[in-house]
């Protein structure tokens, strides 16, 4: 256990936690003993910082924003981890405290450790205009791309290359929908969330066909030139038009892949996956088959990248102890927690060497890779017009492609920049 201390930042700081564990008890995924927060605090936090009293507070993840909003607005809380669109709205609203004069006066805090992409490049912990951090990352969302090397086996289909572009993706697919030559069973070359929240594989899909949607700044949505209809952005919609019926019917309802990263599976081709399932399964039973037929390849960016989840933490505007809830902040977000969240609960961690992941953990390697290079753009979720009706109107058109009956690519994107164009136009 760290040496206990004397003297140092002294007080209560409240925190606020969306999502996490505080209490031991049983992993349900992997079946394993898994330690909460509370006991890790007891143990690590505690002798190192003796005169600090937390006050912790467990939010599901269901209704965060709601009541995270709530505490921040009525100041009954110093320090929150949420997720990364609502901080970044939060912050824009005067809700939360930049961070850059504490750490520029705190020698004991690198901001090196955390990769590049999201500690600079993430709307979750930067302000929109780039110059101030708020956030510290702390989990990260994997997505990447990850192919079932069986199945490609069977049908006589050259394997993905590392960084697999939308059209090799897409040929593949075609050729293993339909009736598995060798099991006879039917497969579906390609899944994604069909009522994806943030628009993940359409976000990847701008990047790799140089789609901006817009040009401007998030900081300034009055004055943004919306891009929607330029041919780039046609080339987006028709490879989700050509891509849906390659998919289980179920995936416009986030369903159908269930199988996906274990023995039973039937998809060839899944987007946008964090192997959640082919690792529980590796915790659980130490067998490598499934580790060895799943196989990890980077994102559709042009360098492999994507829109990658960044959940920060953050401290309140009006934080009563800033000291004390700098040092809770950093720790919260540091080495010692992420180690403990990888281990117990399987989070992603933020750092450039985390020396702790599982030797056979690839899929949390080639996350790292792909959030080193993130970069936040206009076709985010942090962009309030992309949340609520870009990405909605994009689901729909998939669902609609997923039928057969797609409307016109060009056509689809003429509405919608209207409508973008409508929507700046009214800001106040």
């Amino acid at each position: 256990n760290p040496p206990a201390t004397d003297g140092g930042p002294e007080g209560t700081v409240r925190v606020a936690l969306a999502g996490w564990t505080l209490e031991n008890g049983i992993d349900p995924l992997t079946g394993n003993n898994s330690v909460g927060l509370n006991e890790f605090l007891e143990k690590n936090f505690k002798p190192k910082y003796p005169n600090i009293k937390l006050e912790i507070y467990q939010i599901p993840w269901e209704n965060a924003k709601a009541k995270q909003s709530a505490m921040l607005l009525s100041k009954d809380v110093d320090v929150m981890y949420t997720g990364g669109a609502y901080a970044a709205q939060w912050y824009q609203e005067g809700l939360l405290r930049d961070i850059d004069d504490l750490i520029d006066v705190d020698t004991d805090f690198d901001p090196s450790i955390y990769l590049n992409g999201v500690w600079n490049n993430s709307y979750s912990t930067k302000s929109l205009d780039g110059t101030k951090q708020f956030g510290i990352p702390a989990v990260l969302g994997r997505r990447m791309t990850i192919y079932d090397k069986k199945l490609f086996e069977d049908w006589g289909v050259e394997p993905l290359s590392a960084k697999a572009t939308p059209e090799e993706i897409l040929t593949a697919a075609k050729k293993m929908t339909g009736k598995n030559p060798k099991t006879g069973e039917d497969n579906y070359g390609i899944y994604w969330s069909g009522n994806t929240i943030n628009g993940s594989t359409m976000v990847a899909l701008t990047l790799a066909f140089n789609a901006s949607g817009a040009e401007g700044s998030l900081s300034d949505m009055k004055n943004i030139k919306w891009q929607l209809n330029s041919p780039e952005m046609v080339k987006v919609m028709d490879w989700l038009k050509e891509a849906a019926p390659l998919a289980p019917p179920g995936f416009v309802n986030a369903q159908g892949a269930e199988n996906f990263g274990l023995s039973k599976n039937n998809i060839a081709i899944a987007l946008d996956n964090n192997a959640g399932s082919t690792m529980s399964d590796f915790r659980t039973t130490k067998d490598k088959a499934n580790l060895d037929r799943f196989v990890p390849a980077m994102n559709m960016g042009p360098n492999g990248e994507s829109w990658v989840a960044v959940d920060p933490f953050v401290m309140a505007k009006d934080a009563k102890n800033v000291e004390a809830s700098w040092e809770v902040m950093k720790f919260l977000a540091g080495y010692e927690t992420q180690k403990h969240n990888y281990q117990y609960f399987s989070y992603t961690p933020t750092l450039k060497s985390p020396d702790f992941i599982l030797p056979e953990d690839k899929y949390v390697q080639e996350a790292l890779k792909i959030a080193d290079l993130a970069h936040s753009k206009l076709m985010d979720e942090v962009n309030p017009f992309f949340q609520s009706d870009i990405n909605s109107a994009v689901n729909g058109f998939i669902s609609e492609a997923a039928k057969g009956n797609a409307p016109d690519s060009k056509a689809f994107l003429d509405g919608l920049q209207k409508r973008a164009e409508n929507w700046s136009k009214n800001l106040k």
